[in-house]
């Protein structure tokens, strides 16, 4: 007699033996896939809110630029405040490097109110400074409403607030009186939040004139705004100090505003790998949960797989079924993990104004993930099956 070669079974007829087994089963699939799916969606969730909070910087940083440097009194020989010259502003800015220049002046004993009823020292907080007409321009500054300061209203009782000052004070649109200084300053305009100066936000902006006539403000520039050239920031930054105020340089101290931005994204980035490792102790969980499945079906079902192997199914065959169920499994949960991990990164992103990325490198990435996970998970348990002798699957209760 010839012996009859085993049936031959094609990609098409695996999937759907595999298919077969899980059909069977759509309640513990279900909670087999959810394990995977968790993990992944944490991990795809993770990378794309985080990556859309750099794409958000970036966009940030592109529109206020990496190139502003700040100028700022330090300490004398003394221990002591020191001041930078009047003269500082000017020189700054005819520095061959410096595209532009601008200034603020901080008055310590004035403050701000909605009205002149607020008892003196309750003023939330809020700086008042002295600023010149070329602010917005230098810093990137933008208006929510009303105009900024001219040559006209620099001169008068005028002031334009930063965003957190006009919420705190009540002020919504220009046209209206605050108490600045023991008398009354007409709002001509309310900033913006920026990102890049985030300390505007909580002042007051007078004209410059304005804070020598009635404010008593010394003239003493307490923060120069500098844009420097994109290829020359460097080079600035190291001859600023000696710039601002060559008698005293090592009293200057001299910072880039953008370098904070990029340190709070460093910090995002630790705290990303934190939860990227959260999202991979989940996914090992769902991986077991996988292998426990597959475990606990070959046991039901080795009458299934006595009956396949007494009518001609290989070991081989039989292990790949099962090692097939195992990869659609981990592949239904990896599926179903990106698409949540997509929608919960594009929610939050919304939320928060950002653009939504999520990388194609992070998606592709899960789904290869849990193929991997389902082989591994998987093995054991087609190995198994695949050793069991027709007779003793046949005979099992």
């Amino acid at each position: 007699m010839t012996a009859t070669a085993p049936p031959r079974l094609g990609p098409g007829d695996v999937l759907r033996v595999g298919a077969a087994g899980l059909r069977s089963r759509p309640m513990r699939v279900f909670l087999s896939a959810l394990g995977i799916a968790i993990g992944i969606a944490a991990m795809i969730g993770v990378v794309g809110i985080s990556t859309s909070s750099r794409a958000q910087l970036q966009t940030t940083l592109d529109r206020l630029g990496t190139n502003l440097l700040t100028v700022g009194p330090g300490k004398d020989f003394f221990g002591a405040d020191s001041d930078l010259p009047d003269e500082s502003v000017g020189m700054v800015a005819r520095m061959p490097d410096v595209e532009s220049a601008s200034a603020t002046g901080r008055m310590d004993d004035v403050n701000v109110y909605r009205n002149d009823r607020i008892p003196e020292g309750q003023n939330g907080g809020i700086a008042v400074l002295a600023a010149r007409l070329d602010l917005p321009e230098t810093v990137g500054l933008r208006m929510a409403a009303g105009t900024w300061l001219n040559a006209g209203t620099a001169k008068y009782p005028a002031v334009v607030l930063g965003s957190d000052t006009a919420d705190r004070l009540g002020v919504a649109a220009p046209n209206v009186q605050v108490w600045l200084g023991a008398r009354w300053f007409t709002v001509v305009g309310v900033l913006e939040p920026n990102e890049l100066v985030p300390e505007v936000d909580s002042t007051a902006l007078v004209g410059w004139d304005a804070a020598v006539a009635h404010l008593g403000f010394d003239g003493h520039p307490t923060t120069i705004y500098t844009r420097a050239r994109e290829d020359a920031v460097e080079t600035v930054r190291n001859l600023l100090a000696a710039t601002a105020n060559p008698q005293a340089p090592t009293a200057v101290e001299v910072s880039r505003p953008s370098d904070a931005l990029a340190a709070r994204n460093a910090t995002d980035e630790a705290f990303t790998g934190l939860l990227l490792g959260l999202g991979g102790v989940a996914l090992l969980v769902g991986g077991v949960g996988v292998a426990n499945t597959m475990v606990i079906s070959v046991l039901e079902r080795r009458a299934e797989i006595g009956l396949r192997r007494s009518l001609g199914a290989t070991r081989g065959q039989i292990r790949l079924q099962f090692l097939t169920e195992s990869q659609l499994l981990a592949a239904l949960g990896g599926v179903g993990g990106v698409a949540v991990g997509i929608v919960v990164t594009a929610v939050f992103a919304v939320t928060q104004g950002w653009p939504t990325v999520v990388p194609v490198w992070a998606m592709a990435g899960g789904i290869v993930a849990t193929l991997l996970i389902g082989g591994v998970a998987g093995l054991y348990p087609a190995i198994r099956a695949a050793r069991l002798a027709p007779t003793e699957a046949l005979a099992a209760p």
